[in-house]
């Protein structure tokens, strides 16, 4: 597999610190690449509570050494085992503070020809195949259940008074459920975290323009941030932006799982 990437963060206009994460990790044992892939997150700590950048570190530290502590090849298994793990480290950095505090989680593994999420919160990854970009996660949020109970329109959600407020993060209880999720990966694909900071200034269409437009990872996630920035984003703006170079090929004896398929062409309108 051969990857391109680049995330960077932005305090913004409004806000007095900046309370975004950003993570990655490319193994660079060639065992550990191949058993357990190439590890990229992003988290937004609770803006209206205390010390939400602790919240979103501790969270994204955590994760990442619990996911690489676990089984090879259980990518799915480790996500959530790594969430669970996440999730009590924030509850305890608020006991030790005495403070409330949370965080949404967006992390992607990349293995073989696969992509797997572990999502909890408001924060988005987006994929970009050819012309278009599907956003792969679901919105945690009050509003993103009225999206899903059909009563409310998705383009309706950036400019809804109650779109930031979370109804799943981490650190607020101390069992939670994330959304574990596998697509399949094609060469040249683009994939794109960020916060709500950033995607509720950019439109979904806008992430496919400016991606095949510039090309680079580094130059991709600047356009988006300015983009948001100029548009009056109120929040911490960051991205993360994986460009898919190249894919590892898959053995010859490796079938997909029964179900995926049908996953997939459910998210791209019948294209795989």
């Amino acid at each position: 597999m051969k990857l391109a990437a680049h995330g960077q963060s932005d305090v913004g206009k409004v806000r007095s610190a900046n309370q975004d994460a950003i993570r990655t990790h490319v193994p660079e044992d060639e065992i550990a690449l191949r058993e357990h892939g190439v590890l990229y997150a992003i988290a937004d700590g609770m803006g209206g509570y205390e010390h939400g950048g602790v919240a979103s570190a501790v969270a994204l530290e955590t994760f990442f050494e619990t996911f690489y502590s676990g089984h090879p090849l259980k990518s799915t298994q480790n996500m959530k085992r790594a969430v669970d793990q996440a999730n009590l480290a924030v509850c305890q950095a608020a006991q030790r503070y005495n403070a409330r505090m949370g965080t949404t989680l967006s992390a992607i593994n990349l293995i073989g020809q696969q992509i797997h999420i572990a999502h909890i919160g408001d924060s988005r990854a987006y994929l970009v195949r050819g012309r278009q970009s599907t956003c792969l996660t679901n919105d945690h949020t009050a509003v993103g259940e009225l999206v899903r109970m059909k009563l409310l329109s998705p383009d309706k959600v950036r400019k809804h008074e109650r779109r930031s407020v979370l109804e799943k993060c981490l650190g607020m209880q101390l069992f939670v459920q994330p959304d574990i999720t596998t697509y399949s990966l094609c060469e040249d694909d683009y994939v794109i975290l960020c916060t709500d900071g950033l995607w509720a200034f950019v439109e979904d269409d806008e992430f496919a323009r400016i991606a095949l437009d510039i090309r680079d990872p580094q130059r991709i996630s600047q356009a988006l941030i300015d983009l948001a920035l100029q548009r009056d984003s109120d929040d911490n703006v960051s991205a993360l932006v994986i460009h898919v170079e190249q894919l590892t090929a898959l053995p010859a004896a490796a079938s997909v799982p029964r179900g995926f398929t049908q996953l997939i062409r459910s998210r791209f309108g019948g294209k795989v």
